[in-house]
């Protein structure tokens, strides 16, 4: 900076400060009284009378201002406090309130519109967090609801207050300086459904899962028999104690390991029923990771695009759990391709023993990548693997619209051809022992946990 702009710079400033953030502002109501001076002005200049007419208006509307600006508070002695939470769920509306106070007592009408980050919306009030209202004496409250649409870590700024009173001629402006932070994490509500479930029963997305373990290694108690249980399960010795049949419950071991990679390449930035998909497969990895840590097994999670962008280690319990959260919250998409060959063989060396590896990626990504099934492959060998993919419902209307024309003709042969590559392609990877689950986003989390819970009533993880 040159020596010139040196001395300029601090008018620069105030110019910036007095006509951005510290300006008055005219209200309706001195719009509406300068209107009716005008066309005062006008009938006295018919009459001969104008300019005594527009200096005597002027003169007074100029008088009346300045004690107007004159009553109402100094800028300097407001102060104000936000009161908000410091993590939310997204798509879930909570409660901001503003504590706003002055030196000394004043009656005012106040406007505070909040610095609202990306994303944020008004419940009810449109883009703009705008609370109003009178202001007496030299405290107030006032409150506004929000909701956040998309996850991440976000900052509330500034807060802009504007106030007028005595006559209502003109508003002064204020920004206040009040940076606060906010987390907002995924849609927790089937994880809270797990946690909040009975020890033989999941919850999730309103439904009851029951699980009866077919097999299993450990003991876990003596029940009566009913029936259709195996009878070498029958634990005699209990059952001449009680003079009734008791059979012996076993389920299967803890301590295995659940490894869920999340592909955050490009086409996971697609939108699915206002979601994006990366968002639908963190709600989903996040809830089958609530319930094999509640079944005792480790959880750990990667997430890539064209590089290693997450790795928590396995571990377990509900404070693992909130690490995986941690983690995995704030997750964007790339707009790259992603590289399967990078993810895959960094868990190739991370991976210390057999573990269920649990693929979140898209359809089109497994059709067009030629390094995933050898990689996939090797895996199988020693651990159980699943691949998952959202299905695409923009596909299933065009299959099914009606050709009146060569276009829409087109256009359902095209749909036809996409949907028999994905159906063949999950043909051929259950050939070569890879289950690959292309299901609506709306079943992807049901989808996941059944296929868990199956190969661990089976003992296969």
């Amino acid at each position: 900076m040159t020596k010139s702009s040196k001395t300029r710079w601090p008018l620069f400033r105030f110019l910036g400060k007095l006509l951005l953030h510290d300006f008055v502002v005219p209200t309706p109501r001195l719009i509406i009284l300068t209107i009716i001076g005008s066309l005062a002005i006008a009938i006295g200049f018919l009459l001969q009378l104008g300019m005594y007419i527009f200096w005597a208006y002027n003169s007074l509307l100029l008088i009346f201002s300045l004690i107007d600006i004159r009553l109402l508070p100094r800028r300097r002695e407001w102060s104000i406090e936000r009161e908000l939470p410091g993590r939310t769920d997204v798509r879930q509306s909570f409660q901001v309130q503003l504590q706003l106070t002055t030196r000394q007592p004043h009656t005012v009408q106040i406007e505070l519109m909040d610095d609202l980050p990306r994303s944020f919306e008004m419940i009810n009030r449109g883009h703009k967090a705008t609370a109003s209202g009178v202001f007496q004496g030299t405290k107030g409250t006032y409150i506004y609801a929000t909701r956040a649409e998309e996850r991440g870590h976000y900052t509330f700024k500034r807060i802009v207050l504007r106030y007028y009173g005595g006559l209502g001629l003109w508003k002064k402006q204020v920004r206040l300086e009040l940076a606060q932070e906010i987390r907002v994490y995924p849609d927790l509500s089937a994880v809270r459904g797990v946690l909040g479930s009975l020890q033989n029963s999941l919850i999730l997305e309103g439904n009851r899962i029951h699980r009866k373990q077919r097999s299993g290694s450990d003991f876990h108690y003596v029940r009566d028999y009913t029936e259709g249980d195996e009878p070498r399960y029958i634990n005699w010795k209990a059952s001449a104690r009680t003079a009734k049949l008791m059979t012996n419950e076993y389920r299967p071991e803890k301590g295995k390991v659940v490894t869920l990679l999340l592909d955050c390449g490009r086409m996971m930035g697609i939108e699915l029923d206002g979601q994006v998909k990366l968002d639908r497969c963190i709600e989903a990895a996040l809830a089958l990771a609530s319930v094999a840590l509640k079944q005792g097994d480790q959880v750990s999670i990667l997430a890539f695009s064209n590089r290693i962008k997450v790795y928590v280690p396995p571990g377990k319990g509900i404070a693992h759990l909130h690490e995986l959260t941690e983690a995995v919250y704030d997750l964007k998409h790339d707009f790259v391709e992603p590289s399967y060959n990078t993810a895959l063989a960094y868990l190739q060396r991370s991976l210390k023993k057999r573990s269920f590896i649990v693929l979140f990626s898209d359809m089109e990504s497994y059709l067009y990548d030629n390094g995933l099934l050898p990689y996939m492959q090797r895996l199988r060998r020693g651990n159980p693997v699943l691949l998952l993919s959202l299905g695409d419902p923009l596909l299933h209307d065009w299959v099914r619209i009606q050709a009146e024309d060569s276009h829409h003709a087109y256009i359902q042969s095209v749909a036809h051809k996409f949907t028999m590559d994905r159906k063949r392609y999950i043909h051929v990877m259950a050939g070569k022992g890879i289950p690959v689950l292309d299901v609506p986003a709306d079943q992807l989390t049901l989808s996941v946990v059944n296929a868990y819970l199956d190969l661990k009533s089976k003992d296969a993880l």
